[in-house]
């Protein structure tokens, strides 16, 4: 009970909200933090620290009581916890003196404060627009891995010509004591360096200098002596840039483009592994014991209570009744079927896309206790049925009570079997000639008499559609 309790809690929104909330506000104290701050500062800057870690602390265990061991298996539950944990161990600097004569210097724990920044990237779980950028910079990580190759391959070939040309020019300009071309790793460093544009034109001056400005002296090493050359200076720095700095640093943003544009494609117009989750954190606060079963009652509740893309507002009756939904023995529903139909709903039938994702619900949890015994179309069918014979059964009698004073009502009427209500029904759950169903039809439950504000207008005819398809079936 008291796992449920904390399970409630940290799964409600407004609980996500209020640590969001805290966090900024933690990073706005870590800024305040400057050189030669006043002691004052310093230790009021170190209370409001210890409150914030008290409560990411408190944060931690009401989570590790909801979710016991199942806490770890979430990669942001792991990274809070380290957070959490190093944030702890950063606290130990106020034991100074201890840790200094028992254990190891304080110093080596200085580097532990720093972990304090990472409780920011737990902003990240909640933006979902960094999120794709960070997915789209994980796919591109294969392609970027290979542009990398291709750029250390030119850098090679370019340090060791560097290396022939200008091993002997004298420092000057952009060519100094740790930037030149007298070595293959300190070719590849001033290489590296043009390769980002960055001071390009000093090194040209550099490798550019000729006589008077230096030695042009001949011998055996250096047939320029400590010179260069205006023209192999112009040469190989310009094809340098145009095929490092132009072509293939350029590729590096252009496969990040191209995946972070495929990846905003695919969450405009398709499910995402956010919107599944998603799925399941709603259907937590309906299935608080897990059971992986929901009351058919609550089945309109639920998918109203989703997000788009697979929200369904209310009124959804008629909805829900296309999707054909199986019910298990009790009246129960499984949260496999439902999210099935609700993708089905979302990719307008389409076979080949719903194929596909019912290949990745195979890894999903093993349905307990599974036993279909009708669906959401059969159950509306039977309930049509059902008020067919209990009018007619209600027409019997009529007849067989005062036969002559209804023949002469419907004559009265103008045809046989009219009600004297408006909807054609006395009990209004008949069906008159343009819907199956009358205006009081409860559907699953009461709560499809409410209405959604602008969203359930498009609904209404839906539900027409939904009615006239179920007449023609079944009359």
């Amino acid at each position: 009970k008291f796992s449920a309790v904390m399970m409630k809690i940290t799964s409600n929104q407004k609980f996500d909200v209020a640590i969001m909330t805290i966090i900024l506000l933690n990073m706005l104290t870590m800024a305040l933090e400057h050189y030669e701050q006043p002691d004052e500062m310093t230790t009021m800057l170190s209370i409001i620290n210890s409150i914030f870690i008290a409560i990411f602390s408190c944060e931690c265990l009401m989570k590790l009581a909801a979710l016991r061991i199942y806490y770890f298996k979430e990669p942001w539950n792991v990274f809070d916890f380290c957070v959490v944990a190093l944030s702890i161990l950063g606290t130990c600097l106020a034991m100074k003196e201890i840790i200094e004569k028992y254990f190891f210097s304080p110093t080596l724990l200085r580097v532990v404060r720093v972990f304090r920044v990472g409780r920011i990237l737990r902003l990240v779980k909640s933006a979902k627009g960094i999120r794709t950028l960070l997915f789209s910079l994980a796919v591109s990580l294969p392609a970027l891995f290979n542009i990398g190759l291709l750029l250390f391959l030119i850098m090679f070939i370019y340090a060791i010509f560097g290396m022939s040309f200008f091993m002997h020019v004298k420092y000057n300009a952009g060519i100094e004591e740790l930037f030149n071309f007298e070595t293959f790793g300190k070719s590849m460093t001033l290489l590296f360096q043009i390769s980002t544009s960055a001071g390009w034109d000093s090194v040209l001056a550099g490798i550019m200098i000729e006589a008077p400005y230096c030695n042009q002296t001949f011998t055996e090493n250096s047939p320029n002596g400590n010179c260069g050359s205006k023209m192999m200076g112009v040469i190989y720095l310009v094809t340098y840039l145009v095929i490092s700095y132009l072509v293939v640093v350029n590729m590096y943003i252009a496969v990040i483009l191209e995946n972070f544009s495929q990846a905003t494609e695919d969450v405009q117009q398709g499910l995402t592994q956010d919107d599944f989750d998603m799925y399941y954190e709603v259907w937590g606060r309906f299935d608080e014991k897990a059971t992986q079963y929901i009351p058919l009652t609550e089945l309109s509740t639920l998918v109203d209570s989703l997000e788009k893309p697979l929200r369904i507002p209310k009124p959804n009756l008629m909805r829900l009744t296309y999707l054909d939904i199986p019910i298990c023995a009790g009246g129960m529903v499984h949260c496999i079927d439902i999210l099935d139909a609700l993708t089905k709903n979302f990719l307008a039938y389409d076979t080949n896309h719903v194929q596909d994702l019912q290949v990745d619900m195979k890894g999903g949890p093993v349905r307990v206790g599974y036993a279909p015994v009708s669906s959401t179309m059969k159950w509306k069918r039977m309930d049509y049925c059902a008020r067919i014979i209990q009018r007619a059964w209600r027409d019997y009698l009529k007849n067989r009570i005062n036969p002559d004073k209804t023949r002469d009502d419907d004559i009265k009427d103008g045809g046989y079997g009219n009600d004297d209500d408006d909807d054609g029904d006395e009990d209004g759950g008949g069906h008159d000639d343009d819907q199956c169903y009358g205006e009081g039809d409860d559907g699953f439950d009461d709560s499809n008499r409410q209405t959604d504000d602008d969203d359930d207008d498009e609904d209404d005819d839906d539900d027409v559609k939904g009615a006239e398809f179920i007449c023609s079936k079944e009359c």
